[in-house]
């Protein structure tokens, strides 16, 4: 497998030396930046395959660096950060990071996150040419190439979170997955803090998702073990074509 190029985003000048030095001595090739302004042009100038990216930044919050670049790639982010609380966690996940390591870190830990990152990128780049560019369930619609996602012809404003939680169902529309499965595909991991972060974004998803929540449509729980993308029939078209 080959290594891909990752991005370093911290100020703490020893913990900088500790992560490149890390990558260094595994043959990763990596860039630094010591602030969110030289993140955001190093980011956008030499496309990083992973970014590392500490949220105490000097000049703006890591959650606002992830805003920035995921305003145009969806390289995956993995924060390295001492904020330990379950809201700074959810917070960074929510705005499209993919993984969180809590300082102080060990780098068996930190390459181990580095393996299942590049092996979730392997599996998505093996996914993407398998599969058809428009997922369409009822009157749900992804277009996987744009990265968006429609319900009745409308646009649906999701987080990045949200938006891979259905992707990762409608690819697997009538299977029941389980929350290890689906925490270990979305972040890489299975812990009880991940399981509640996905009931949090699960609900936030399904309010944009199902009109009736109280007879979901689209997605069914199953208590305690995981939830499951219903396939919806059709919608019936008149002699006009129009739904």
């Amino acid at each position: 497998m080959n290594k891909p190029l990752i991005l370093v985003v911290e100020d703490d000048t020893p913990v900088r030396n500790l992560i490149t030095t890390t990558l260094k001595a595994h043959e990763y090739r990596f860039l630094t930046a010591a602030n969110g302004e030289s993140a955001v042009l190093e980011a956008s100038s030499h496309n990083p395959e992973i970014i590392l990216l500490d949220l105490g930044l000097p000049d703006m919050d890591g959650v606002e660096v992830i805003h920035k670049v995921r305003s145009w790639s969806n390289v995956p982010i993995i924060v390295i950060s001492a904020r330990s609380e379950d809201t700074d966690k959810i917070e960074a996940l929510d705005a499209g990071a993919d993984d969180y390591l809590t300082k102080p870190f060990s780098v068996e830990e930190l390459l181990a996150r580095l393996r299942v990152t590049q092996r979730r990128l392997a599996a998505l780049q093996v996914g993407s040419a398998n599969t058809e560019s428009v997922f369409t369930n009822g009157k749900l619609k992804v277009d996987y190439a744009a990265g968006c996602a429609f319900l009745d012809g409308q646009e649906l404003h999701l987080t990045p979170s949200e938006y891979k939680l259905l992707c990762l169902l409608c690819k697997n529309v009538g299977k029941v997955l389980t929350h290890t499965y689906i925490t270990q595909q979305i972040w890489g991991r299975s812990w009880d803090n991940d399981v509640a972060s996905l009931r949090v974004f699960m609900a936030t998803l399904r309010k944009k998702l199902e009109k009736e929540p109280g007879s979901p449509q689209y997605i069914q729980t199953h208590i305690g073990v995981g939830y499951r993308m219903m396939k919806v029939e059709p919608c019936e078209k008149n002699d006009n074509g129009e739904n």
